[in-house]
């Protein structure tokens, strides 16, 4: 069984918002072997508990967070963090690591320079 990854975006009232992590869930579900969630931190649903609850019953004894946001601000350094330390709490057969967020990793670096500078040249 491969550790699910959850894909972990913030939230918005505005569901106009979650279409392209929708998407981007939808695209990566069919190319991925490892299970994949999306949850949100707030204002939207699933919410990582949500999912987290949904792992733990499905038997899978652990599970990485991916945060879809370019930088490690509060929300990555406290609140989610502390909300992982009550989901392992509640769900003790299931460990859950949080990752660098995506804005972090080099190769996202590289394709949103890409991006950048292509519309810079038009």
């Amino acid at each position: 069984m491969s550790d699910p990854l959850i894909l972990l975006a913030h939230g918005s009232r505005d569901p106009r918002w979650r279409a392209p992590f929708d998407a981007l869930a939808d695209s990566l579900s069919s190319r991925l072997e490892a299970p994949l969630r999306l949850a949100y931190m707030e204002l939207c649903d699933p919410s990582l508990e949500q999912v987290a609850a949904e792992l733990a019953e499905a038997g899978y004894p652990r599970a990485d967070v991916l945060p879809l946001f370019f930088a490690a601000g509060r929300h990555l350094r406290e609140d989610v963090p502390r909300q992982i330390e009550a989901l392992h709490a509640k769900h003790e057969t299931l460990t859950i690591e949080l990752l660098a967020p995506v804005g972090e990793h080099p190769a996202f670096v590289d394709a949103l320079t890409s991006i950048i500078e292509g519309r810079a040249r038009t």
